[in-house]
């Protein structure tokens, strides 16, 4: 039978689960000597655990819980965007990762050293420590919310006030990803998103199966509540405000092409995950494979939107009167009062799932980036092995921390002010892409050629994102143009720069 709220055998599996990742993650890395083993787990992981962590990596609480939003106030326009983010992946397995197996990197950042110099290799790394610490502070934030829902539950934290109870739930969640993080490196981090990818893609599934049991007719009865809209709908080829309409078939494919070129191809975060196979070939078919998996895994929540829509019978969404004050509410609702007793302890451990392996990268991710980039060429220039994998080691407890810190300033922040925050990769991305693409289509392009292009790109994102926004004013272009504008700002100006240096 379904519960009224969450129970104490739901808070047990969410408990018993959040122990086992902790412990798996600490076991499977096994013993590291080097930062090679630290930091790429040994190059040795096979290209199917991979494919799964790096689909893992970049799937957040948000996500969990905005996609089925999106299909309920929506449609499946958003499905377009897939198709991009498998084409964008497909060009950086031809494009980047040749050269990343290559030159035997630890970050993506070295390729632009080999390339550029050193000058580039750090700035590309500060850009990426900056961005990847806020938008992952807010990510932390975000995860520690239905954690502290479930606190409230229970008469252990009655009289604590809200920003305790947010805080005790972000100590929690840092300190448990923390601890497989440290002892496992990034083997023990592959092997467990590989798990958590089992864990809240399965929730998700079962959710999935028990809308279809309570909905009479199953899908044939979405539409009956949607009016003259079909939610059923996947193609939008209107050129009707082509550039701020969300999800057209040509603006959702072309920006997730280059989003995808730029968070696969740029980001340390899931690179690092891809340096970590045999060979190329298993690198390839590792970021190929997670494009597939992308496809099905954003299908799959957007059904559960459209079943939540049939479910609620199209109930509005922030109207006077309405359970609802924003769409990302409406599956953690469902599955909080909803879902039978147990079920739904599994589910918010999907949940926390989720979030735990987008922090570890993070922590990850950040602690390479530092020390190969920052570190090992100025300060660790003589150190050894050892010397080198306690930096490493003391640097993913220095992001644990700081990310904490993020996060805690956002407990007390406007919501306007976390969004912004998670616009913060689509500013650099561009620029980061672009810098890339110039080493690797314009051989005249110098060193500060392209620090001039990439800081070019980040400044016109900045304008075309945040003066709109303070303004008060709707986007002049949708997000799905974000990564383009900037790619194409930083080629531009680049090439320019090189020109007039060379004349």
């Amino acid at each position: 039978m379904a519960g009224t709220g969450f129970q104490t055998i739901d808070f047990v599996i969410v408990i018993l689960y959040l122990a086992l990742v902790a412990f798996i993650g600490s076991v499977s890395g096994g013993k590291q000597r080097t930062t090679k083993d630290y930091f790429l787990g040994g190059s040795n992981i096979p290209w199917w655990a991979v494919a799964f962590a790096i689909v893992a990596a970049e799937t957040s609480t948000l996500t969990f819980i905005s996609i089925p939003g999106l299909a309920y106030v929506a449609n499946l326009n958003f499905l377009q965007v897939t198709f991009g983010y498998l084409i964008g992946r497909i060009i950086v397995s031809f494009v980047f990762l040749p050269a990343y197996k290559k030159g035997d990197l630890t970050t993506a950042y070295g390729l632009l050293e080999n390339r550029f110099g050193q000058t580039t290799r750090r700035y590309a790394s500060i850009v990426f420590l900056i961005t990847r610490v806020a938008a992952d502070g807010v990510r932390l934030f975000a995860t520690s919310i239905p954690l502290a829902l479930i606190f409230k539950a229970f008469p252990l934290f009655a009289g604590l006030t809200d920003i305790q109870i947010y805080s005790i739930s972000i100590i929690i969640i840092t300190i448990i990803t923390l601890i497989y993080t440290y002892t496992g490196g990034m083997k023990g981090i592959i092997w467990v998103d590989v798990l958590q990818m089992g864990i809240y893609l399965g929730g998700a599934i079962i959710a999935l199966i028990i809308l279809f049991n309570k909905v009479p007719g199953g899908f044939l009865t979405v539409n009956e509540f949607s009016g003259d809209v079909n939610k059923f709908a996947l193609f939008n080829f209107s050129f009707k405000n082509f550039f701020s309409q969300p999800y057209t078939f040509i603006g959702s494919v072309i920006g997730g092409t280059f989003l995808s070129m730029a968070s696969h191809g740029t980001d340390q975060l899931i690179v690092q995950r891809l340096l970590t196979t045999k060979t190329l070939k298993d690198s390839k078919k590792a970021l190929i494979a997670s494009g597939v998996i992308v496809i099905i895994q954003f299908a799959i929540f957007l059904f559960v939107g459209l079943m939540l829509f049939a479910f609620y019978k199209g109930a509005p969404i922030g109207e006077p009167g309405s359970s609802f004050a924003k769409a990302d509410e409406i599956f953690p609702y469902f599955i909080i009062y909803n879902l039978p007793v147990g079920i739904k302890g599994l589910i918010i451990a999907g949940l926390f799932a989720a979030a735990m392996s987008t922090l570890a990268g993070s922590m990850s991710s950040l602690s390479s980036s530092a020390m190969m980039d920052l570190y090992k060429p100025t300060i660790g220039k003589n150190s050894d092995d050892k010397q080198d994998l306690f930096v490493s080691r003391m640097l993913t407890i220095f992001w644990a921390v700081v990310l904490t810190i993020v996060a805690f300033l956002f407990i007390r922040v406007l919501q306007s002010v976390v969004v912004i925050a998670l616009s913060i990769a689509s500013i650099t991305y561009g620029g980061l892409l672009g810098t890339f693409l110039l080493g690797a289509l314009f051989k005249k392009c110098d060193e500060k050629a392209a620090i001039w292009g990439f800081t070019a790109g980040i400044i016109v994102m900045v304008s075309v994102i945040l003066i709109p926004y303070f303004m008060g004013e709707e986007p002049i272009v949708y997000w799905t143009w974000y990564t383009l504008i900037g790619t194409l700002t930083t080629l531009i100006v680049g090439n320019i720069v090189a020109y007039i240096r060379r004349h």
